[in-house]
């Protein structure tokens, strides 16, 4: 599938501001499955600095300041990028357990990039509880992969999608007692029973086509920004990305931005500013197939 994505975010501020330094991750990522082969980022002002680079897991980070009065701020991310299915075959990997183990004891050959993303990160802990959740799907010698799609769905089953019930700051542990959230905290909690069983997990942001084609179902999620796990499956799999809000293995409809330890790394605008007093925030997307049918809506709301 190709597609030709705009994200746009807008501040209007109830009085001037003075200055502000943003960081912006808009930027689709080439990975496994997404290939960028056109990127622009426009802001409104025009900044007096801006400049690109990749940060330490590889998403592209723009920075800008604005160092002009102004009331509204508008930033204007467009893309093309052309997602591939990913390989699949009848191969489940190797025991879950191996795959822990390997990152455990750096014997796995990829054990020093993984285990990075094994341990606790600021808005993912690990846990007993986590790991008593996670562990009913992952029973002994059970292969890695069958075990990862067993707990995607369980949490799919167990778990509201409910946009009033969290906010963009919800730990995972409050929404695993509520047992409803929206796409952020589906991730964590997942990412939170992986890591709490050994198995390295990462937090994954990026859009997803809602509105699907004549005949399939709609996908459910935000449509300014989605987020969904990738986990590590061991030397012979590798990385796989499973998206629970939607039980599914993410493949075409999932166009990836970013990856990172939790939502934190990988927020998709954030910054500093001075003055503006109380300000209002619209983002809208639009994610169009160039050649297929169905395109996402635009989405006026903030939350993820």
């Amino acid at each position: 599938m190709k597609y030709k994505i705009r994200h746009a975010t807008t501040y209007t501020y109830s009085s001037s501001v003075s200055m502000c330094h943003n960081l912006v991750m808009l930027m689709p990522r080439d990975d496994a499955r997404v290939k960028v082969y056109h990127h622009r980022l426009n802001t409104y002002p025009a900044p007096q600095f801006s400049s690109r680079r990749k940060d330490a897991y590889g998403n592209h980070v723009h920075s800008f300041s604005i160092e002009e009065s102004h009331k509204q701020l508008t930033v204007v991310a467009q893309s093309r990028v052309t997602v591939h299915a990913p390989e699949t075959d009848d191969d489940q990997g190797c025991a879950w357990e191996q795959v822990a183990e390997g990152i455990r004891f750096a014997s796995d050959q990829s054990w020093l990039e993984a285990s990075e993303f094994a341990f606790d990160s600021p808005r993912v802990r690990r846990s007993l509880e986590f790991g008593e959740y996670a562990r009913i799907s992952f029973r002994g010698k059970r292969p890695i992969l069958d075990a990862v799609h067993d707990f995607t769905s369980r949490i799919h089953q167990d778990f509201t999608y409910d946009k009033a019930s969290t906010h963009v700051g919800t730990a995972a542990e409050e929404a695993f007692r509520l047992r409803a959230g929206v796409c952020q905290d589906f991730a964590h909690i997942q990412i939170a029973g992986l890591r709490s069983l050994g198995i390295p997990s990462r937090y994954v942001s990026g859009y997803l086509r809602t509105v699907a084609p004549p005949g399939q179902p709609s996908l459910i999620g935000a449509d300014q920004s989605h987020a969904w796990v990738g986990v590590y499956c061991g030397a012979d799999l590798g990385w796989v990305d499973v998206d629970p809000t939607n039980n599914c293995l993410c493949t075409t409809d999932h166009i990836t931005v970013a990856w990172g330890r939790d939502y934190g790394d990988v927020v998709p605008l954030r910054g500093v500013f001075l003055g503006g007093g109380e300000h209002q925030l619209k983002v809208a997307v639009d994610v169009t197939p160039i050649d297929g049918p169905g395109a996402s809506v635009a989405a006026d709301s903030n939350s993820l």
